[in-house]
């Protein structure tokens, strides 16, 4: 049992992120003790329809601006977060986001830590924060920050600047930069391909998709072998829905990923992507 307090703000969050109900997301965190993935996971082995964990979920609220450098060999996402979207609409506090964003891109920045020293107009980007903090009332600052290097990489912003998209491919081609990062906004994939998924997610979503078939009446006295069977085949389906070169391609549901990138160029690969969405 549970030593661990769980609070209605607790219960809320997991309603919230899941779908679930408020009596399963209680018993999910207790189940738990109160830790908030392994919740997750546990109503997912109960057969619940929940949204998969996504490690772009930040901020509700803020500005987030994609760029690329002039050679659109490097490109970077700011996410620059606020508390209300009265803040995050407002002209101004577009504008600056999209100065910070300038700042990534003109001193090719590394990290967050690196980008909150760089100095925009004789000023550090976070005093800058600091006085727009003190400015507006709310608390903002760089909730999230990516970069990605390929020998060809395009950007995407989508949703007045909700969600943005770096893509990396192996050869120059806008337009395939830029249709395959509205894919990857549309679909949000996991990962390139199935060789690409980190083995501790595959092995998560196999113990998942095990506990899925057992709960089931009609697998009860079933062997594990047809069991881990079944589940190799649900793995397959996920992997199909959740790779980017496998999934359906948006514009022409009649041909996967893969198959539009090689009607453009053989030898064209996707080599990374990032995506960073508000919400």
């Amino acid at each position: 049992m549970s030593t661990v307090t769980i609070s209605a703000a607790d219960i809320n969050k997991l309603r919230q992120a899941t779908g679930a109900g408020m009596m399963d997301c209680r018993k999910a965190l207790t189940e738990t003790n109160g830790d908030f993935e392994a919740a997750i996971d546990w109503l997912r082995k109960q057969g619940q329809k929940v949204a998969a964990k996504r490690s772009d979920r930040e901020a509700k609220e803020g500005v987030v601006i994609a760029k690329t450098s002039s050679d659109n060999k490097t490109g970077f996402i700011v996410l620059i977060s606020s508390e209300t979207d009265f803040v995050s609409k407002n002209a101004d506090f577009i504008a600056f986001a999209q100065s910070i964003a300038d700042a990534a891109v003109e001193n090719d920045v590394k990290t967050a830590e690196e980008l909150n020293e760089v100095t925009v107009n004789g000023a550090k980007v976070a005093d800058l924060i600091n006085d727009k903090l003190a400015a507006i009332g709310e608390k903002i600052g760089i909730a999230k920050f990516e970069r990605l290097e390929a020998p060809y990489v395009a950007s995407y912003i989508h949703g007045a600047n909700r969600m943005g998209v770096l893509v990396g491919l192996s050869k120059e081609s806008a337009d395939a930069g830029k249709d395959v990062a509205m894919q990857i906004a549309a679909m949000n994939p996991v990962a390139i391909d199935a060789n690409s998924i980190p083995v501790e997610t595959v092995d998560r979503e196999r113990g998942i998709v095990v506990e899925q078939i057992k709960q089931d009446p009609k697998m009860a006295g079933k062997p594990d072998e047809m069991i881990a069977k079944i589940a190799e085949g649900k793995l397959n389906a996920f992997f199909k829905e959740q790779t980017l070169l496998a999934q359906p391609f948006v514009k022409d549901g009649g041909v996967n990923v893969e198959a539009y990138l090689k009607g453009i160029d053989k030898d064209l690969k996707v080599t990374a992507f990032k995506r960073v969405a508000l919400g």
